[in-house]
């Protein structure tokens, strides 16, 4: 079974949207309410980023299945200007926009699996996926 369902992001309240989604989309399939809160948090980051940094964009939540696991993959993706320094953005503590700087890396910690492909002038994709223990 694998599904696929989208919030697009423009407004803070489609951040509100996103975050729902994920977390009814976890409990659904059978994560605790401590990894439920893990990957709502790490939804509200990604889609928070998208709209302060590009404007416009879309978080993607998807049942996966590897092996005998199942696992939700978060793709938060936008046409933005891109990350001009990953390795900067992935420092704890590093922040553009005042905040705690704990975002990139919080979510990083926060998932199983992390990866970001950006490109300047084009946007970025970030794929974060929680398996079920």
């Amino acid at each position: 079974m694998e599904y696929r369902s989208s919030v697009d992001i423009y407004t803070e309240w489609d951040i509100v949207a996103a975050r729902q989604l994920g977390r009814n989309e976890a409990k659904k399939l059978g994560f605790g309410t401590v990894d439920q809160a893990r990957i709502t948090t790490a939804i509200s980051e990604l889609a928070r980023n998208i709209y302060l940094y590009a404007g416009k964009g879309k978080i993607e939540i998807t049942c996966i299945h590897k092996d005998d696991t199942t696992g939700i993959s978060i793709i938060a993706s936008d046409e933005g200007p891109g990350i001009p320094d990953v390795r900067k953005v992935m420092d704890d503590g590093f922040t553009t926009s005042g905040g705690l700087g704990a975002g990139m890396p919080g979510v990083r910690r926060l998932m199983d699996e992390f990866n970001i492909v950006t490109k300047r002038g084009v946007g970025t994709t970030i794929t974060a996926i929680k398996w079920i223990r």
